[in-house]
């Protein structure tokens, strides 16, 4: 760790929480290079559903590379963007009748957040954004403006404006009653408030500590939008791409975003993509070049992608998630139920369990608790990132493709942590 520690800026994170030097990766393990393998229920933060170094989509890449593909094409059409456009198309949104334009941006998901923003201020001529509390929707200060983090909105320097934030379904205050109130203000001519140009929510709020909204809410906030004349944005970047059982974290809910941010798993094999679908209404406000990156037609994600979306041909893959959460939500529930009320002054300090299909958190209440756990993880060979206020949820993300094994090995580490932890 020399090398880091000395030339490395600070501002580093996770090679503080996993103290080592990681050689190489397989699937769901990491191993470094003294050759101790770690198993990885963090898998990229979302990026790795289908595993480190998948062979399926190495092997795509190996053929593109050695034929000489496109690697770099701004936003030029190539082959493999043709072949992943019609892959996403025919396999997501024709069997679920969505229409919707694919707009390719910078690789990561806060440039996809940037550009939901961008055009929906453009369409709408507002400027405020309705953004809900524990959210994280990326760094860059647009999309810093509608994270709730306080120490990553610190870090800005300059005011984060024009959001507007309501509680989330979960958090204190939320609920149908509070989009209401919210309603009758907007109504009220003299309540000062203006309405806004979209309502940006997470349907799962991953990094705000696996708070998983109801469809009934999520129906109110996107009514609300529409009766008000803003656009329903739905940030889909670290749930989407079969994380929670099914391709979208919003399938079966009868929902109907404007405009639906991906990246992180669309890539596939941990290679960088971020892509929005827009209702093509809506993308006929952009002029061309009016929203840029250089990195928008990386040739090496497209191939990898859509070797991704072949897992979505048949419900193999989805009914293995299915079957893993199951798994998982069954031993973190036993975990819970071990743990007696923890609490003083009668507050509830008990463990909860929450999430949907292949992420999960538990919440130990305690952020110092949950990192001396993920320390003993660390150390028992198990990669897990604690997440939401106060880093108080341990959140589980291991690839979808997952070995049984390997899960309830992962499943036992984790237990024992949190035993010998208490």
């Amino acid at each position: 760790m020399e090398v880091f520690e000395k030339w490395e800026s600070e501002i580093r994170g996770y090679s503080r929480t996993y103290p080592t030097v990681f050689a190489s990766a397989s699937n769901a393990r990491q191993v470094d290079e003294v050759g101790r393998s770690y198993l990885d229920f963090f898998a990229g933060a979302g990026v790795l559903n289908f595993g480190h170094n998948n062979p399926r989509m190495k092997r795509a890449m190996i053929e593109f590379l050695e034929a000489d593909g496109v690697a770099h094409s701004l936003d030029m059409a190539t082959t493999t963007k043709r072949d992943f456009i019609s892959k996403f198309v025919s396999t997501v949104l024709e069997p679920r009748g969505m229409t919707m334009r694919l707009q390719f941006m910078g690789p990561t998901g806060s440039n996809a957040v940037e550009a939901a923003l961008k055009l929906a201020r453009k369409v709408t001529g507002r400027r405020d954004v309705v953004a809900f509390t524990h959210g994280f929707h990326g760094m860059t200060l647009g999309s810093l403006a509608l994270t709730g983090n306080d120490v990553f909105r610190r870090a800005a320097g300059v005011p984060l404006e024009n959001v507007h934030r309501l509680p989330f379904e979960t958090a204190p205050g939320g609920g149908l009653a509070s989009l209401e109130a919210y309603r009758e203000q907007l109504a009220d001519v003299s309540s000062g408030l203006l309405p806004p140009a979209a309502f940006v929510v997470e349907t799962i709020q991953a990094e705000g500590g696996v708070n998983v909204a109801g469809a009934e809410w999520l129906h109110a906030v996107q009514r609300l939008a529409r009766d008000v004349g803003a656009l329903f944005v739905i940030d889909e970047i670290q749930v989407g791409c079969g994380r929670t059982g099914s391709y979208f974290s919003f399938d079966g809910m009868g929902l109907d975003p404007d405009i639906v941010c991906l990246a992180k798993g669309i890539g596939g094999y941990g290679t960088p993509l971020a892509m929005n679908l827009n209702r093509p209404e809506l993308d006929a406000h952009w002029a061309p070049g009016e929203h840029t990156g250089t990195f928008r037609g990386q040739g090496l994600s497209f191939v990898a992608g859509r070797e991704a979306l072949t897992y979505f041909d048949d419900d193999e893959l989805m009914n293995e998630v299915h079957a893993k959460a199951e798994r998982m939500v069954s031993v973190l529930d036993g975990l819970a139920a071990e743990v007696p009320d923890r609490g003083s002054a009668g507050k509830d300090r008990r463990f909860a369990v929450r999430g949907r299909g292949m992420i999960q958190g538990l919440d130990v209440v305690d952020g110092a608790f949950a990192k001396a756990v993920a320390a003993e993880c660390f150390a028992r060979g198990l990669l897990i990132g604690p997440c939401g206020s106060g880093g108080r949820v341990l959140k589980l993300i291991p690839p979808l493709t997952i070995p049984d094994d390997d899960l309830d090995e992962g499943l036992e580490i984790l237990a024992g942590a949190v035993r010998d932890t208490l």
